[in-house]
């Protein structure tokens, strides 16, 4: 018997971050390449004792079925929360969801389909366009700058886009933050051709000098689908993220997760509940945001040390990542295989492009290492990078 494979599976791919993450679990690699938060900023005492509180309190209530929403009290969070950010939301806007990347599997399931326009940022979010292909959209990029992208070059790709996915904070994987008017132009110009986004921010915390400017979302509320994250700010293996929709749209992304997993699981929901209710985030995450500024200051520090000419790189003003061009004519791929063999990795950039991959840029992640680590692997990093432009010379 022979299987025969669905249209949309042939579209699947796997993660070339997820790939490279199995090789960096050898001892010894000194790993730049996952967007994984540092395990040294999980609240695990606070988890802890909202876990015990939960079981002592509601454990049947917590171990069973719940609703497809998400648990009431945790979704009157969210809307609370956002609107500390200028944002007027209702709880029965909030969907809970397994992570915000399932949020972007069931954007795709109900509003792709084959041949559908997305519009995405130059580069974007690898997890996006993956989350989206099985529904096999036409991608199109939109030209952008070190300022996100560009709101002239929409006019010309909008015709018929079904939304544009955008991250204006701290984007994975550039590291850019839109300025006010940046934000403020593209939300002028999507309003004037009609053009939905979905706006993904799970980076929006993380700031380190001063707090990103407002959501595109508060703008423009009707035609803004907003993703959100738990997993930066507390712990990714809690895997909750949440949905904030339009009225109109939101029984149909509902419909969408009740077929996907009937509901996100409701003990992860209480005990995150139980963690952030009282202003938790408010003490835990000026901690969190010292931590990565200081490990953020190393690499800079590493990269105006160690880089050769010809190297150009940005500075992150929050989140967690760096973004680098190499010189003209490397490959960031090749590249990659000696950097693993002289025990350093980092993620290839051509993977985060929908179209025209340029293989010169790569991203490095900088939270998980501490500042004497990443000294060493950065200095590591370029003695490959020069034996790599010139085979003459040994890492």
């Amino acid at each position: 018997m022979t299987w025969t494979l669905a249209r949309r599976a042939e579209r699947m791919n796997p993660s070339i971050i997820r790939e490279i993450l199995k090789v960096t679990e050898r001892p010894g690699i000194l790993s730049m390449a996952g967007g994984l938060p540092s395990p040294d900023s999980f609240p695990v005492e606070a988890v802890q004792a909202a876990t015990q509180k939960v079981l002592r309190e509601a454990p049947r209530e917590a171990l069973q079925y719940a609703a497809s929403e998400g648990y009431g009290p945790l979704r009157e969070w969210v809307a609370d929360h956002l609107a500390r950010h200028g944002l007027r939301v209702q709880p029965s806007q909030v969907l809970i969801t397994a992570g915000s990347q399932q949020g972007l599997d069931l954007v795709g399931k109900v509003l792709l389909d084959a041949g559908s326009r997305v519009l995405v940022e130059t580069p974007t979010y690898l997890g996006a366009l993956q989350a989206f292909a099985p529904f096999e959209p036409e991608f199109v990029p939109v030209p952008s700058d070190d300022d996100g992208p560009l709101p002239e070059a929409l006019g010309d790709c909008a015709r018929g886009a079904r939304f544009f996915y955008v991250l204006p904070n701290y984007q994975n994987p550039s590291g850019r933050c839109m300025s006010e008017a940046r934000r403020a132009a593209l939300a002028r110009e999507a309003q004037r051709l009609g053009l939905p986004l979905v706006e993904d921010n799970p980076y929006g915390d993380l700031w380190f000098d001063a707090p990103p400017p407002a959501p595109l979302v508060a703008r423009d509320p009707e035609q803004t689908i907003y993703l959100g994250s738990f997993s930066k700010v507390l712990a990714p293996g809690l895997r909750l993220g949440y949905v904030v929709a339009p009225q109109a749209l939101y029984p149909k992304l509902l419909q969408a997760k009740q077929a996907a997993d009937l509901h996100t699981p409701v003990f992860n929901q209480r005990i995150v509940h139980e963690v952030v209710r009282d202003g938790f985030l408010d003490r835990h995450l000026p901690a969190v945001r010292a931590r990565y500024a200081a490990q953020r200051d190393a690499m800079r520090a590493a990269l105006e040390r160690h880089m050769p000419e010809g190297c150009r790189w940005n500075t992150p003003v929050g989140g967690m990542f760096f973004w680098m061009r190499l010189p003209d004519g490397m490959d960031a791929m090749a590249l990659l295989e000696h950097a693993v063999e002289a025990g350093v990795a980092f993620v290839p950039g051509a993977a985060f492009y929908a179209r025209d991959p340029q293989p010169g840029t790569l991203r490095l992640s900088f939270v998980t290492l501490t500042p004497e680590q990443i000294e060493r692997g950065i200095a590591t990093l370029v003695q490959v990078l020069r034996a790599t432009a010139d085979p003459r010379r040994s890492p």
